[in-house]
C-alpha cells in the first residue's frame, strides 16, 4: 500500500488529495475537473491510474552522467495495461449516450480493456483481431471478459478500417484511439508523472504503436504546464519496432513485423497527432530492433524486477540506444504500457533460465544449489 501522496500539497494546495491505495476512487473522480464529464456521467471504473513511478537504479547506471531513470509501471492496471485508462472515459461516455454496444480493433490490451469495461457497463463487446497476432494472455482475457472475438485474415490496420466503418453504418460505439475520449483518459498518466516528481521529466521515452498514448501524454503535460503545476514541458521521444516503424521511415508499413506485437501497426490512426506532437516538443521518433527491445525486456525483470510486455521495453531499448545524447543530471521517465503476464510465451523463449528438475531428496536438492 503506498503511503506517499502522487499529488504534491505543496504543488496542488486546493486539492490536497492523498492518493493512497485506500482512498483511491479512478482518475476521473480523482482529475474530474480536467475531463470531459458532467453530473449526468455515468462513471465505470474499476478504479485504474495511480500506477507507480519506479526508480530504476541499473538503468539509470547504464545511461550514466547523474541521469536518474523512473519506469511508469501502468501494467498494474485493472486488464494489466495502459488502455484502462482512456477505456474508462471511452466506456463512461457511451453509456451516457445511450450506447448498447462497442467494437475495437486490437493487438490485445484494447481487447482486454474494451471487454472488461463494457461488461462492466452492461454492454456487448465485439473485437476484431488480427488472426494468429495476439498474444495468448491478451486473448484469454478478451474471451474470458465475455467479448465477441472475430479473427481476420489480415493485420491490425485492416482491422481497423473495418471496425471504423461498421461503426459509421450500425449502433455501435467505436472504442480505439480515435474515440477522443480515450485520449482525454489516458493523459491523465502525465499528470500522476508530474504530481510524483513535482516536475515534468526533461525526457519521456515511450513505445509507439497507433500513436494514441504519445499524443495523450503530450496532452496531460500540456495541461499542467498551463496551470502552473510544471515549469516545463518534455521532450518526447517515440520508440517503434524497426520491423514496424512508418512514423520513423515517413511511409505506410503494409507487413509489419516486429516481436512487439502490441505496437505491430503500419499505419497509425493517430498518425498526424504524434507528428505534430513531435514538433512541439522539440522530441523524436527512432527504431528499435527486437533484439534491443529483447534485451531491455531481460534488463527490466533480472535487474529491476519489473516484468513487462516485449512492446513495453522499446521505451528502455530506446533510451539505451540514445543514452549519449541525454543531458548530465537529466531525469528521464520510461512509459512501461503493459504487464509482462500479457505474453508469457515471450518470456519463456527469450530467458537464459531453465526450469531444473530433480527427484525429491534433501542432499541432491542442496547439491543442485550449490551448497
Amino acid at each position: 500500500m503506498r503511503t506517499q501522496p502522487f499529488i504534491s500539497q505543496s504543488t496542488h494546495p486546493e486539492l490536497m488529495i492523498q492518493k493512497s491505495a485506500a482512498q483511491w476512487k479512478g482518475l476521473i473522480e480523482t482529475y474530474r475537473s480536467y475531463l470531459p464529464v458532467s453530473n449526468a456521467t455515468p462513471v465505470v471504473t474499476l478504479l485504474e491510474g495511480n500506477t507507480p513511478l519506479i526508480q530504476v537504479p541499473y538503468i539509470s547506471k547504464l545511461v550514466g552522467k547523474g541521469v536518474q531513470v523512473f519506469v511508469k509501471y501502468d501494467g498494474l492496471n485493472p486488464t494489466g495495461s495502459f488502455k484502462d485508462r482512456g477505456m474508462t472515459m471511452a466506456i463512461s461516455k457511451a453509456a451516457e449516450a445511450g450506447a448498447k454496444a462497442v467494437i475495437c480493433a486490437s493487438t490485445g490490451n484494447t481487447s482486454a480493456s474494451a471487454a472488461a469495461y463494457a461488461r462492466r457497463a452492461g454492454m456487448r463487446a465485439f473485437v476484431m483481431i488480427p488472426d494468429g497476432y495476439v498474444a495468448l494472455g491478451k486473448l484469454a482475457q478478451a474471451l474470458l471478459y465475455g467479448a465477441e472475438i472475430i479473427a481476420i485474415d489480415g493485420n491490425f490496420d485492416e482491422a481497423l478500417r473495418i471496425v471504423r466503418q461498421l461503426s459509421e453504418n450500425y449502433p455501435v460505439t467505436l472504442v480505439n484511439s480515435v474515440n477522443p475520449y480515450r485520449l482525454e483518459g489516458q493523459k491523465t498518466a502525465a499528470f500522476e508523472v508530474v504530481d510524483a516528481l513535482n516536475k515534468a521529466p526533461d525526457w519521456l521515452c515511450i513505445p509507439v504503436g497507433n500513436a494514441g498514448n504519445i499524443t495523450a501524454y503530450w496532452m496531460g503535460f500540456c495541461e499542467y504546464h498551463q496551470q502552473g503545476y510544471c515549469d516545463r514541458l518534455p521532450k518526447m521521444m517515440g520508440f517503434q519496432a524497426a520491423g514496424s516503424a512508418p512514423l520513423v521511415m515517413g511511409k505506410q508499413i503494409h507487413h509489419p513485423e516486429t516481436v512487439a506485437t502490441a505496437i505491430r501497426i503500419g499505419n497509425p490512426a493517430n498518425w498526424e497527432k504524434a507528428l505534430a506532437v513531435k514538433d512541439a516538443s522539440q522530441g523524436e521518433f527512432n527504431a528499435v530492433t527486437d533484439e534491443e527491445i529483447l534485451e531491455a525486456y531481460r534488463i527490466l525483470a533480472a535487474e529491476e524486477g519489473i516484468f513487462c510486455e516485449p512492446a513495453s521495453a522499446a521505451s528502455v531499448a530506446g533510451l539505451l540506444k540514445l543514452k549519449d545524447r541525454v543531458s548530465s543530471g537529466a531525469t528521464v521517465v520510461c512509459v512501461l504500457t503493459g504487464n509482462g503476464l500479457k505474453d508469457p510465451d515471450s518470456a519463456i523463449k527469450v530467458s537464459d533460465n531453465a526450469v531444473k528438475s530433480v527427484i525429491p531428496d534433501l542432499a541432491t536438492v542442496a547439491e543442485l544449489m550449490g551448497f
